[in-house]
């Protein structure tokens, strides 16, 4: 008998009961037409508070090709990407989104390249974000364009977490233990060769985003603090030009005192430069205590997630440790 490759796809969920059933009739025409390959899908619920858990006990019920991870509260898409890649089996593992934003349609042609091309993974890359709000696009396009200007990270702008993996990059990525995670800057940090398969962006099949503005900015700052120690520069810079500054104003102000006297004026602009120079001051320590916050929940080792069912010990309550 021959043997055929296995594929694991994990499937991040929160809140997403309107859009998993359409990821599975999506998903099943494309199992289907790879007729060769061996599939199981992992649904990872991140703590839904909507039917998302019924829906996948539903499909696992109806297709034993899924499994489901169930945790225990919301901890994140990051959490949800790990567990799913902490149990996947397969000989290569694809991670892609349940809103129909990943199309499943491109699964073959990245399957194609890991297989025959000789790549290690295949990710899939936007080159445009039509129907996305132009300010949110705006700042997504500045967030690439700076993390790679302070990193020795290379993340390709329009970057979706939707890639299929060989399991040598797989055991890669596990091997990365870190709390505060960042996945796309993780598969660029480990190497490997990636080709890049670009298409036009695709809006959700139905609900709305879980990203909010501010979500994506702190998910913007996992990624520069977790791939870059250039902040700490930063802060250092401003401290130094600010005491060179004030070196010549001090014999600035020793000239003007000789010249013309020492008469009393100028506060309004004093008041002006110290707090200028406080907020400069409390912008650096913030940076400092960014890091030292991270330094912090790294140093307590919880568990990045805790599992409450799963389809394989359903009812069962453990953790799964860094």
């Amino acid at each position: 008998m021959i043997k055929t490759d296995t594929i694991s796809i994990i499937v991040p969920c929160y809140n997403e009961e309107t859009v998993l059933p359409s990821y599975y009739d999506e998903m099943a025409k494309i199992m289907e037409t790879m007729h060769d390959v061996t599939f199981e899908l992992w649904l990872v619920d991140d703590g839904s508070s909507d039917q998302t858990l019924k829906l996948m006990k539903d499909l696992h019920n109806k297709d034993e090709r899924c499994h489901f991870l169930s945790f225990s509260r919301n901890f994140g898409k990051e959490a949800a990407i790990l567990a799913g890649l902490q149990h996947a089996t397969g000989d290569f593992v694809a991670i892609m989104d349940a809103d129909l934003q990943d199309p499943p349609a491109l699964l073959p042609q990245m399957y194609q390249a890991v297989t025959k091309e000789g790549y290690d993974s295949a990710a899939a890359r936007r080159t445009t974000r039509k129907g996305e709000a132009r300010i949110r696009s705006f700042f997504s396009k500045k967030f690439y364009k700076v993390v790679n200007r302070i990193s020795k990270t290379d993340i390709k702008e329009g970057a979706r977490d939707y890639r299929l993996m060989n399991r040598k990059m797989v055991n890669a990525v596990l091997k990365l233990c870190e709390y505060n995670r960042f996945s796309k800057g993780i598969f660029s940090w480990i190497g490997f060769d990636t080709k890049w398969i670009e298409y036009d962006n695709v809006e959700r099949v139905a609900g709305e985003t879980k990203w909010s503005f501010f979500a994506l900015f702190k998910y913007s700052l996992e990624g520069i603090l977790g791939f870059s120690v250039a902040p700490l520069a930063w802060s250092s810079v401003f401290g130094l030009i600010f005491c060179l500054l004030s070196f010549v104003m001090v014999f600035v102000i020793i000239i003007k005192t000789l010249i013309w006297g020492d008469p009393v004026g100028g506060w309004p602009s004093l008041a002006c430069i110290l707090f200028f120079v406080s907020g400069i001051q409390l912008f650096s320590i913030g940076i400092v205590g960014q890091y030292l916050a991270k330094t912090y929940l790294e140093a307590k080792r919880r568990p990045i997630y805790v599992l409450k069912e799963d389809s394989n010990e359903e009812g069962t309550d453990h953790e799964k440790n860094r």
